[in-house]
């Protein structure tokens, strides 16, 4: 079996193409494999073969390969990690997504935010009674049979989902992720879209992105178009998401919370481009625990539309994400305050402008701006004190004496007992 899997399958596989060159065959042309024991290629086929992956629907099928790569327990290099997928559904929920969008991710990694998109828009073309849910809030059955149109159907697989990643490992897996979900002609690039060979510009009207933290790179390799006088990729990535975007295109992002109140000229400067050439619609921050066990850094989910400038910020403090925020997390409920963050965020408008001692408040741009441009919400949250009435003095003193002797009686009983 391994000479055949090895010399026959592994190259057809390599080949996927429907008779011509393809994305997948162009990512895979330089893939190797790797599995040189006979007795671990027998175990591995026997666990697909009682998985009985052949007799699944591409729903499933996709949910298996997210589920292998929810088992990915070390963090990839340049600070890259998987983003939870609960996260991912919620950042979706923000921008809410359609079918005429074009979508990128331009440090895509796995294809986890593309691949939701995709299934948040199938979701809303298909008839609510096939759907399905399960306990943690994701959809399943997902078919899109309200989408009649061929001419949509070839724009979903072919022209809305857009990926780049300088990692062609990765890039070989997300490729592998979209195409078990449906998108059959993925548009995914090998590319670092923060160098000079990148060109792109105002093309996407939705960008969805966890991009590396505490990376860097060489200051002779950054693109001429990007402003920032940095070599911090969680700055430049954030600047290249809005040079991508076209006037009235939307972003959600996450970045570390240092991004927020730094007071660097860069970190600075980023802030300055997002409340002044943008409109920083609102900011969710998340607990430090979200991340782990890959890293317990504290980050936050901006989201923003690239026009105008900002009138006023919507924060949002968020407790809970259904997860223990230990290195385990263990499930609580798998969702936490995520629900509640979407429906607030939707009906912002409605919110009471002035109250800020809640999960959610608004703050005005121009006091921002007082503040250095400070985005932590700790800046701007009023916390409210109860005030605690304590017992009197004398009758404090009254109990503590009362204990005192109840004590000095059990103590002499004790005596007793031992003196027998």
């Amino acid at each position: 079996m391994l000479p055949h899997v090895r010399d026959v399958v592994f190259p057809f596989i390599k080949n996927l193409s429907n008779g011509e060159k393809s994305r997948f065959s162009e990512q895979m042309k330089d893939a190797v494999f790797i599995i040189a024991k006979p007795s671990l290629l027998q175990e591995a086929v026997s666990i697909f073969d009682r998985i009985n992956i052949t007799a699944r629907n591409r729903d499933t099928q996709g949910d298996i390969y997210e589920y292998l790569l929810s088992q990915l327990s070390t963090a990839g290099k340049n600070g890259q990690f998987r983003t939870p997928r609960h996260i991912i559904r919620m950042m979706v929920g923000l921008i809410d997504p359609n079918i005429n969008d074009r979508i990128c991710d331009p440090a895509c990694g796995t294809a986890g935010f593309l691949v939701n998109a995709y299934e948040h828009i199938i979701r809303s073309y298909t008839s609510p009674d096939t759907l399905t849910v399960d306990e943690d809030g994701e959809y399943h059955n997902l078919v899109g049979d309200h989408i009649t149109e061929a001419t949509h159907w070839e724009k979903l697989w072919s022209d809305t989902f857009y990926g780049f990643d300088f990692d062609s490992t990765m890039i070989r897996i997300s490729v592998m992720n979209m195409m078990l979900h449906g998108i059959q002609s993925p548009e995914i690039h090998n590319m670092d879209t923060l160098s000079k060979w990148f060109s792109e510009e105002e093309k996407y009207t939705v960008i969805l992105a966890n991009p590396p933290f505490k990376g860097s790179i060489d200051k002779s390799d950054i693109n001429d178009s990007l402003s920032m006088k940095t070599t911090k990729t969680e700055l430049l990535f954030v600047e290249r998401m809005v040079t991508l975007l076209v006037t009235g295109g939307r972003c959600s992002v996450i970045v570390p919370g240092g991004v927020l109140f730094r007071s660097s000229n860069a970190h600075k400067n980023l802030r300055k481009i997002l409340l002044e050439t943008c409109q920083l619609e609102g900011i969710v921050s998340m607990p430090s625990g979200v991340f782990k066990p890959y890293a317990g850094v504290s980050t936050a989910v901006l989201t923003f539309v690239k026009c105008g400038n900002t009138d006023r910020v919507w924060f949002y403090n968020m407790e809970s994400d259904g997860y223990s925020l230990d290195d385990k997390r263990n499930r609580i409920d798998g969702k936490g305050d995520i629900p509640d963050i979407i429906e607030r965020f939707k009906s912002r408008k409605n919110e009471n402008p002035t109250d800020r001692k809640g999960k959610c408040f608004f703050v005005p741009v121009d006091e921002i701006i007082t503040n250095n441009y400070d985005l932590s919400i700790s800046r701007y949250k009023e916390i409210e004190y109860e005030q605690v009435e304590y017992d009197p003095p004398e009758k404090i003193i009254d109990e503590i004496e009362t204990i005192e002797k109840e004590i000095l009686k059990n103590l002499d009983e004790l005596k007793g007992m031992l003196n027998k």
